[in-house]
């Protein structure tokens, strides 16, 4: 495969279409198992239909629906590549333990890191308030990319800068050290008994002509007078506990209405720290596009996949909006079927495909079922009919198939026949449901 490319489909089949050792960083922040129906933000049958999978068997059916696509995201990924997992505190004992140790190994796990993403608020009495997600850092081998990543100064440090002049704010560090190996008199001034100067007469004179000293009342230079400008510094090497960077606020620019939006600083410490520039970095769960649009602005390669239509072209649009002149092209794959091969199907393998597409649940009874191919989630009938000609007989025994299974549901709802006429009327109701989305 190509990229970059977002792509709208199940991650699992897209991953296995994938080339061995292609990835270079993958970032994946899958729905939690928080057995909360807000999982569910944009309403499309694909996110449904996955929510609906991943809560029909309790916490061992998510590690397994977890597990398979992780194992083929460690096929994927190169040697010299690593996967940060994102999620909370109601299933990352299970997610270490069950699929992360088991498929990369417990001594590829690099981190556990903590992200502190809001303060603690609590109105429950029974426990502490939870502020914070976990990051789970594997390597494939012990050969990874790793750079080294400074943060942001604390307030601590921050306030040492207390002085300020046309270039900044800045601090004043000691021009002198133990020793006595320069002690010389430098504009009227002793380095003191057993301390010496840091740096030669000629280094000092250069300090001087950069008007980086500071001097006393009487014009002679302060031994601890060297600025040091905040702008120059660097701030503390980064660890495993992230509590510098801020969640997604109601007020926040980066703010695109997507409930579990993460913030940029989050993703583009992950991909400064674990990739480089020409490197390729995949989202499985591409969300709201965060991933994949610090990676193009980082000049990195990536492929987003997403099975939620909404998701998809949420991502899409946010990838143009910060496009300009520089920017590198991508790829938007969407659904394409094989019209012979759905024409010619096993009946009862393609009456329960299109109704899973349009959202419902099919009929387990393949036979003798009055007429009721399946339901959509309100209890609405499907019928689904694969002919080139639907007369009107057809439509009235639907209706009386309808009125004879649910007369009250009957008189509450219209109702409609999914029908596969032929290869132009097929595509007029591919596309009535999902617009310029799926190619046909």
């Amino acid at each position: 495969m190509s990229v970059n490319k977002l792509i709208l489909g199940d991650n699992l089949d897209i991953m296995k279409a994938m080339d061995s050792e292609t990835i270079d960083l993958i970032y994946l922040d899958p729905p939690f198992f928080s057995n909360r129906n807000y999982e569910v933000i944009w309403g499309d049958e694909g996110e449904v239909r996955s929510f609906q999978d991943r809560w029909a068997g309790g916490i061992e059916h998510y590690i397994d629906w977890l597990k398979e696509r992780v194992i083929e995201m460690h096929r994927i990924l190169k040697s010299t590549g690593s996967i940060f997992l994102h999620c909370d505190w109601h299933a990352n004992a299970n997610i270490r333990v069950d699929i992360l140790d088991r498929v990369f190994g417990p001594a590829n796990l690099r981190n556990e890191i903590i992200w502190k993403r809001t303060n603690a608020k609590n109105n429950i009495t029974q426990r502490f308030g939870i502020n914070i997600d976990t990051l789970f850092f594997y390597s494939k081998t012990d050969n990874f990319k790793l750079n080294l990543i400074r943060g942001n100064y604390s307030s601590e440090q921050m306030s040492r800068y207390k002085q300020e002049d046309e270039k900044g704010l800045y601090r004043c560090d000691d021009l002198t050290a133990p020793g006595k190996s320069r002690q010389f008199i430098w504009r009227g001034v002793h380095p003191g008994k057993n301390r010496s100067w840091r740096f030669t007469e000629e280094v000092l004179e250069e300090l001087v002509d950069k008007n980086l000293i500071v001097y006393q009342t009487d014009g002679r230079p302060r031994k601890d007078g060297l600025k040091k400008y905040l702008d120059d510094a660097e701030g503390s090497l980064v660890g495993n506990l992230w509590d510098d960077i801020e969640r997604i606020g109601n007020t926040s620019k980066e703010r695109i209405g997507y409930p579990t939006q993460k913030p940029e600083a989050l993703l583009e410490r992950i991909i400064r720290a674990a990739s480089n520039e020409g490197d390729t970095v995949l989202d499985p769960f591409v969300g709201g596009g965060t991933t994949i649009a610090v990676a193009d602005k980082l000049n990195r390669k990536w492929i987003g996949i997403d099975q939620s239509v909404a998701a998809i072209k949420v991502s899409d649009l946010r990838l143009k909006n910060q496009q300009d002149l520089y920017s590198k092209p991508y790829d938007l794959l969407l659904r394409t079927y094989n019209y012979d091969y759905l024409r010619h199907q096993d009946a009862f393998d393609f009456e329960k495909w299109i109704i899973e597409q349009f959202g419902g649940i099919a009929n387990p009874k393949q036979r003798n079922d009055f007429g009721l191919d399946g339901r959509m989630s309100d209890n609405t009938p499907i019928q689904v009919k694969r002919s080139d000609n639907i007369g009107r007989n057809v439509i009235d025994n639907f209706k009386s198939a309808i009125e004879r299974s649910d007369k009250k549901l009957f008189e509450l709802l219209s109702f409609s026949i999914i029908c596969l006429l032929a290869q132009d009327t097929y595509k007029e109701w591919i596309n009535y449901f999902y617009g310029d989305l799926i190619n046909v």
